[in-house]
């Protein structure tokens, strides 16, 4: 048995044989010419050529991965238009006098080398880009018609790496999965693995021989790792896990795209909440109705330095496009209590749940919160994104965000950045902004903006009739709230016996939250693992919840739930009780 282990760009589990894939590359010669014009023009032909394939290939992808996923094959035909691009072509042609096919080689690799030499890992995966066109267009000029994967049955295919083009003509009836010896994470190839839903690791390494070629191999896309000749024992627990996956997969044939609507007809939103990048694919794969909650945190925790705004802003950016106008909630950075960042260099507390974390860090910290808030604001450009302050306990901090707000978009406009207007919202943790919530809401008239609120404090849950005029929405975050309505730290295993999600005092917090929202005429979600609480599903319907945000694996779960409940018999049944 032989094992890679790579990257993971998508999971779940895969099992066949596994079918080496090679491109169908031309070997370039170099071949000198007698007349550069003629040669030009059969250039410029060919290039039209590869042109009109990539419009096809981006039809294809709009029916079946979506507008913002298909956008790939619009930046490879704008490529193809690119200025210098093309002006390196005619030159190398006209002043050495060789052959098209040569040119567009040379020019490939050139540019290929410059953008691995960048330092950003965006750019660095354009190079994969450059080299997919050019080796379009040679194909064209050498009389081919391009090629993409078949099979006559389902595999596994293994390949060096592929190209976005290639991967958009996967068969998904007879590919199981694909694994590459390299690639990127950041390419556009896995966000349309993720989208497309296929188990793909990249960088595994590989070999592309007859060692592998046609061997029975198993991809763990959720560990990832590659299996090629696995024993009996690993086959039949591997199988297991496949038949698991399987079974959800047909609650998810039976239940995507039914709108999530009580029999009664109460509607309910759910969302997912994902910490990266990665956790996307997953997202649409159980038809989450948009993000509710982007932990931004783990783009600081995952690094030794703080992220530049590139850096957000690339992310953020690429969480947009990939849910394609759906909703995308980014909670603005939660460092402090259990999240810490050894560069942040912050003091040691003892009781740090309560101390200088989230937007207390930005607000006394602000260079590093404008630095996110420029990276969001453009960012929103190109999508539906809205931005969640935590921790907030007074109309005040409201108003030094707006501040910052302002002070970030006055930049923006005289730097001439372009940046979008993103709704914004508050996450109510605390029992003051539950209290405050009337005055907040005072001051809606005030903002441009929509302005949220994430209760998760008894303090905001208390006053969240005066935060209610302030606020579009209320985000309830049940684990925060939980934790200071009970006085018991969560992080404290010791105490784990005395935390009690279901306590009365919460779920009155949690009503109490609702109706206020209610009231006033916005819509009141819950953020937070008790969202995804099967048996409190009923108890939040009956309460009026709005949206449920939870992990993606748990959206059509409540999905069966919700499409089974009769709300008003359900109240019924807990008054006759």
């Amino acid at each position: 048995m032989q094992i890679y282990k790579g990257k993971s760009v998508f999971g779940g589990i895969a099992i066949g044989k596994i079918s080496v894939y090679k491109k169908d590359e031309q070997l370039v010669k170099r071949v000198k010419i007698e007349d550069a014009d003629a040669e030009m023009e059969r250039y410029t032909a060919a290039r039209n050529i590869a042109a009109a394939q990539l419009q096809k290939l981006y039809d294809k992808a709009l029916k079946e991965v979506g507008e913002a996923n298909a956008a790939i094959f619009e930046v490879h035909q704008m490529m193809l238009e690119d200025e210098d691009y093309n002006e390196s072509v005619e030159n190398i042609i006209h002043s050495q006098m060789v052959n098209a096919e040569y040119a567009v080689a040379s020019t490939a690799d050139n540019f290929a080398q410059m953008f691995e030499a960048m330092d950003d890992d965006y750019m660095r995966g354009r190079a994969a880009d450059v080299r997919d066109i050019s080796e379009r267009v040679i194909t064209v000029l050498a009389g081919g018609a391009g090629s993409g994967i078949d099979s006559d049955e389902p595999v596994i295919i293994a390949a060096d790496d592929l190209a976005p083009s290639e991967t958009v003509q996967l068969d998904k009836d007879k590919v199981l999965s694909f694994v590459t010896a390299h690639g990127s994470e950041n390419s556009h190839t896995a966000i349309l693995a993720r989208t497309m839903g296929i188990p793909a690791l990249i960088g595994t390494g590989i070999d592309l021989d007859e060692t592998v070629d046609g061997k029975l191999g198993i991809v763990d896309g959720t560990n990832g790792v590659v299996y090629v000749d696995p024993d009996a024992e690993l086959l039949e627990e591997m199988k297991k896990k496949q038949q698991e996956e399987q079974e959800k997969k047909r609650l998810l044939q039976t239940l995507k795209g039914k709108e999530n609507i009580t029999l009664d007809g109460q509607k309910v939103m759910l969302y997912a909440n994902v910490g990266n990048i990665k956790d996307l694919g997953i997202a649409l794969q159980n038809d989450a109705g948009g993000i509710g909650l982007f932990r931004s945190e783990f783009i600081y925790l995952g690094q030794d330095h703080y992220p530049t705004e590139e850096e957000q802003f690339q992310i953020y950016k690429t969480v947009a496009e990939t849910m394609a106008g759906r909703r995308v909630i980014i909670r603005t950075l939660d460092i402090g209590a259990d999240k810490q960042c050894d560069y942040f260099e912050l003091d040691k507390e003892d009781n740090p749940a309560m101390g200088l974390r989230a937007i207390r860090i930005c607000l006394t910290r602000p260079e590093i919160f404008k630095t996110q808030l420029r990276a969001l604001f453009r960012a929103s450009v190109y999508g539906n994104i809205n931005i969640m302050y935590p921790m907030i306990i007074s109309v005040d901090e409201v108003r030094q965000i707006k501040a910052i707000v302002e002070e970030v978009k006055a930049e923006l406009a005289e730097q001439g950045i372009e940046y979008g207007n993103p709704a914004q919202g508050i996450m109510i943790e605390t029992p003051a902004s539950v209290m405050m919530s009337r005055e907040l809401a005072e001051e809606v008239d005030f903002f441009s903006i929509q302005v949220g609120i994430m209760v998760e404090t008894a303090a905001a849950s208390l006053i969240a009739d005066i935060f209610a005029k302030e606020a579009d929405f209320f985000s309830i975050g049940t684990n925060d709230l939980t934790q200071y309505t009970l006085a018991i730290d969560r992080q404290n295993s010791k105490l784990d016996k005395f935390f009690d999600s279901h306590h009365p005092a919460v779920l009155r917090m949690i009503q109490m939250t609702v109706e206020n929202a209610h009231k006033a005429g916005i819509w009141c979600g819950i953020c937070g693992e008790l969202g995804a609480d099967q048996a409190l599903t009923k108890d939040f319907l009956a309460m009026g919840v709005d949206e449920l945000s939870v992990s993606p694996g748990s959206i059509l779960p409540l999905r069966k739930i919700i499409l089974e409940t009769d709300v008003e018999a359900y109240k019924k049944s807990k008054q006759t009780k």
